[in-house]
């Protein structure tokens, strides 16, 4: 059995030879979070401390920004992220069923992560997309006017995605 750093090698070579192409490392720390996270989809400790030692900072440091900024994530997330806006209009319109209709599907509460890695579901405050109410955000495709009878759509192509892959 191998340990996170050894079993995702490839990985932290990606996340090396970015590092390395910084032209200075001084004041990189949040570019160098980012980049990570895109790599490996979340920050966990093991990450965390591997940029510390690489950026030479206190882990600390590292742990401050991650916990600081909502953008990073320490949670393994899915490979769809489900977003439904929870916005005054979106809500207005049955968002909160919309959100209802994906957590019995999926089995998952919002913030968490399916089993498999393949979903994530959060609720959000607002994409600014009133007039397309209620709101379904996956991996950055707007899906509007949403009911919750679709929900079951939505997850099927994504899905259907997946196996062709």
């Amino acid at each position: 059995m191998c340990d996170f750093v050894s079993c995702n090698k490839q990985l932290f070579e990606k996340l090396d030879n970015f590092i390395d192409a910084l032209p200075t490392k001084d004041g990189a720390l949040i570019q160098v979070l980012h980049h990570a996270q895109g790599i490996f989809g979340y920050l966990p400790k093991e990450i965390q401390l591997y940029i510390a030692k690489a950026l030479n900072i206190a882990p600390a440091k590292v742990y401050g920004v991650v916990s600081f900024y909502s953008y990073f994530t320490t949670e393994a997330r899915g490979e769809y992220k489900i977003s439904v806006c929870l916005g005054t209009v979106c809500f207005v319109k049955g968002a909160d069923k919309i959100l209802a209709e994906f957590e019995k599907q999926l089995g998952i509460k919002s913030g968490q992560t399916t089993e498999d890695l393949k979903f994530s579901l959060d609720g959000l405050r607002c994409v600014g997309a009133c007039g397309l109410a209620p709101v379904v955000v996956v991996n950055g495709k707007v899906f509007g006017q949403v009911k919750p009878e679709q929900v079951s759509e939505i997850l099927s192509y994504y899905n259907d995605l997946s196996l062709n892959c």
